[in-house]
């Protein structure tokens, strides 16, 4: 049996905890408390909504890189808000799985799509978040294989990118369901 490190969202936020249970993975779940202990014991480590910067000693302890589902096109919007943020800058918008480093969303890209939202009256925030949550899902599923054997090639991230941390997100944004046409309108 393969013993799974799920860092991040539950099995009420995400379908991915039952799919890696009915592969064969005895999966544990932390989903806001800080990783302190040494990681040798788990066999694989998956974190998919994990708010927490994983320190450098923490990362070596580990048997094999940890697998970081990312909500946007890397090398851009890495950080906190991805899907804000790929409107606001004019960015590609999509999804990635890749390997976590010492830094925030830089690792190695393992896979990856782009996701090309058409600008409707009716697109918001929340209508693409939903659309890129379920697209990270099926990526993950497609390539669960190659990511439970350890099989997968990675590539590098580009040189351009863009990054933004929580304290960024506009004090005045309060809503997720604000239409994104509208939106970029207004700044």
């Amino acid at each position: 049996m393969i013993k799974c490190l799920f860092l991040g969202y539950d099995r009420k936020k995400t379908k991915l905890i039952s799919l890696l249970e009915k592969n064969g993975c005895k999966v544990i779940n932390l989903k806001r408390q800080l990783l302190t202990k040494d990681l040798k014991k788990n066999d694989i480590y998956i974190s998919f909504g994990y708010r927490k910067i994983i320190s450098k000693k923490i990362l070596r302890s580990a048997k094999r890189p940890i697998i970081n589902l990312h909500l946007s096109y890397l090398p851009f919007n890495r950080g906190a808000y991805p899907n804000f943020w790929s409107f606001v800058d004019n960015t590609q918008s999509g999804v990635t799985i890749h390997e976590i480093d010492k830094g925030i969303d830089t690792g190695p890209i393992l896979y990856q799509k782009k996701i090309n939202f058409k600008a409707t009256k009716s697109l918001t925030f929340k209508s693409t978040y939903k659309i890129l949550f379920k697209e990270i899902e099926n990526l993950f599923k497609r390539n669960l294989k190659k990511i439970l054997n350890n099989t997968y090639k990675t590539k590098k991230q580009g040189k351009k990118y863009t990054f933004h941390k929580k304290s960024d997100l506009p004090k005045k944004f309060r809503n997720w369901d604000k239409k994104i046409l509208s939106y970029k309108k207004f700044i």
